[in-house]
């Protein structure tokens, strides 16, 4: 079934609200506006005000009070408008929710989801376009996953819901009318796994969220060249799926670590790390990475695209870790 990504986001949530009622979504606009992106289309009318609850714009207090209602036994999905206003709210996700497990000798799990876009759209400067992966991918307690497809939205978003841990699901704000293939019924994608989008022997690209699409036209542009890579979707960057990356570096001898965020402390540093750890007797070249540029994102439009990582970029540095000219 072809559905966009904000469509499949919005199946996991009525679904899981059909199949547990102590599931309830939370936030500024989601219920009588429907959402800000329209991920909760329809849920107000069909699950009351109860369970779809429009919040004053007071990102610390409702992210607290889902961490309450978690502490007593329900599963509240958190929405932000944008991750981008959540850092008002990580003391709740990071001192609260991240560590009440172990805070409290195992008494009180913490079965909830903080859920919204993250990371650059178009032109909307430096204090709305950070991608968030590595900030929270940083802290013990919490699951980050970061869906690029509709198909991974809705199962990473389901198996969040269903978990006993506190998720963070970082959602890409260009990718929400973005189209794909959902697999119908109960379609679950668990927590932790990669997935190799395409399969190739000369080099691995190694990437998540929304430049699984860049990685995806990269490997089209390539293999026009005769020059084949793998693809491989993270899906979950806490926890990694590190046999994933080891199999598909193995294979290749050689890779690229595409992600949106900084090059400082970045999630590729420590997809590197964990190559050169596995795999340093396979590597044929150094391990290079594309990234951000290492300043904040900025508005004009040339300068944005000049900031960002995408298929130019990495198409020459894979070329430049196979020993191809460009």
């Amino acid at each position: 079934m072809i559905v966009t990504y904000r469509d499949a986001l919005n199946q996991a949530l009525r679904e899981e609200m059909e199949r547990d009622d102590r599931v309830f979504l939370m936030g500024e606009e989601v219920a009588v506006y429907q959402g800000a992106y329209k991920v909760s289309k329809g849920l107000l009318s069909e699950f009351g005000e109860m369970r779809v609850v429009d919040t004053p714009i007071t990102e610390l207090g409702f992210a607290g009070v889902g961490v309450g209602a978690a502490m007593v036994g329900l599963r509240p999905v958190i929405e932000f408008m944008s991750w981008n206003f959540a850092l008002l709210a990580l003391d709740q996700v990071v001192n609260s929710a991240a560590k009440m497990l172990y805070m409290s000798g195992g008494q009180y799990p913490i079965p909830m989801v903080f859920r919204g876009p993250s990371g650059a759209a178009l032109q909307l400067a430096a204090q709305h376009s950070q991608a968030w992966e590595s900030w929270l991918a940083h802290i013990p307690g919490l699951k980050v996953v970061t869906p690029g497809t509709p198909a991974d939205a809705k199962g990473l978003l389901k198996s969040a819901i269903r978990d006993d841990n506190p998720v963070v699901v970082l959602e890409g704000e260009m990718l929400y009318n973005t189209k794909g293939d959902v697999p119908e019924g109960d379609h679950l994608v668990p927590l932790g796994a990669a997935e190799l989008k395409r399969e190739g022997d000369h080099c691995s690209i190694i990437t998540n969220g929304k430049m699984i699409l860049v990685a995806l036209q990269v490997a089209d542009q390539l293999a026009s060249e005769g020059i084949r890579v793998d693809v491989l979707d993270l899906r979950t960057v806490r926890p990694l799926d590190v046999p994933a990356i080891t199999a598909s570096v193995r294979k290749t001898n050689r890779a690229v670590v595409l992600e949106e965020g900084w090059e400082m402390a970045g999630i590729g540093a420590q997809i590197v790390d964990t190559i050169q750890r596995e795999c340093f007797d396979d590597l044929d070249a150094p391990v290079l990475r594309v990234h951000q540029a290492d300043t904040p994102m900025p508005y004009a439009k040339n300068l944005e695209r000049a900031a960002k990582p995408d298929a130019a970029k990495t198409i020459a540095a894979v070329k430049k870790v196979m020993y191809v000219a460009n």
